[in-house]
């Protein structure tokens, strides 16, 4: 069986900046299984076991199944504070610091 090509060297994986956030939830939209709105009304990224990571500048990994869903909720985002970014180099590829 082959794998995709880039697929390990392309890993990616996502947080969000909370002091931007404005919980339009636009995110959890797009993506539930990646993005959750908590309690305090700020979006949060999950752990692929469904885990609310709370800690500032948590990351989650990036299925490829999802990269769509995830890469729009960064373009659409009002609060710019969703930052995908490649694992190996940690160069931002969708959110408001991509060059």
């Amino acid at each position: 069986m082959q794998q995709e090509s880039g697929v390990d060297s392309e890993a990616l994986e996502v947080w969000i900046d909370q002091d931007l956030c404005t919980g339009d939830g636009i995110c959890a939209q797009y993506a539930p299984e990646v993005f959750e709105l908590d309690i305090d009304g700020l979006a949060y990224v999950k752990s692929s076991d469904d885990e609310l990571l709370q800690a500032p500048g948590a990351t989650t990994p990036v299925p490829l199944t999802l990269l769509r869903d995830v890469a729009d909720s960064a373009k659409e985002c009002p609060g710019d504070c969703i930052h995908v970014r490649r694992v190996s180099d940690r160069v931002e590829v969708y959110g408001p610091d991509v060059e």
